[in-house]
């Protein structure tokens, strides 16, 4: 059974007398396939540019947007992610640190995971001296369903290397990021 006819007995179960409904199971499994492209996409695949640099500083690019679904719920993840690393050699395109974050926020998510799915991949596409990743979100499973807490965000944090070690280069990191 594919998605479609899933979500045609789902709207028969919810409302046997739904009219005007034709479309709709097909125009679901093309969200999903939009919402889940993730699953076919390795971020290490994506990266086709890394440049030489003697940069020794932290490297931050913060406030990336994403949505992604709570694995859960199926409900919708809305936040902002944070990344940053300290160089070894080499630097990404800004670009392609959102494009990370969007390789991992297009797969059902849990936002600790999908944290240290980010930063993983950072440290293992450049090999930096450290990375830290904060996520800031409104979980719609919160906001929209059971505790109904509309305006609540959760947030996290994971931290490697130099970083990790260093509880200034942590303070730096979150002081940069902090809005």
């Amino acid at each position: 059974m594919n998605i479609e006819e899933h979500i045609e007995n789902i709207i028969r179960v919810i409302d046997p007398e739904a009219q005007d409904l034709q479309r709709t199971p097909v125009r679901v499994a093309s969200s999903y396939d939009e919402f889940f492209s993730g699953y076919a996409h390795n971020p290490e695949d994506e990266i086709n540019a890394l440049y030489d640099s003697e940069m020794n500083e932290m490297v931050i690019l913060k406030n990336i947007p994403f949505e992604s679904n709570c694995e859960h719920h199926l409900l919708p993840i809305v936040g902002i992610v944070s990344v940053g690393y300290i160089p070894n050699g080499k630097i990404i395109g800004a670009s392609k640190l959102a494009r990370i974050v969007d390789c991992f926020a297009h797969r059902m998510q849990l936002q600790e995971r999908f944290t240290m799915e980010v930063a993983g991949a950072v440290n293992s596409i450049l090999n930096p001296r450290g990375v830290a990743v904060c996520v800031r979100a409104e979980h719609f499973c919160i906001s929209h369903r059971g505790v109904k807490k509309h305006g609540a965000s959760f947030v996290t944090k994971y931290f490697i290397g130099e970083i990790k070690d260093n509880y200034d280069l942590r303070r730096e990191f979150l002081l940069e990021t902090h809005e």
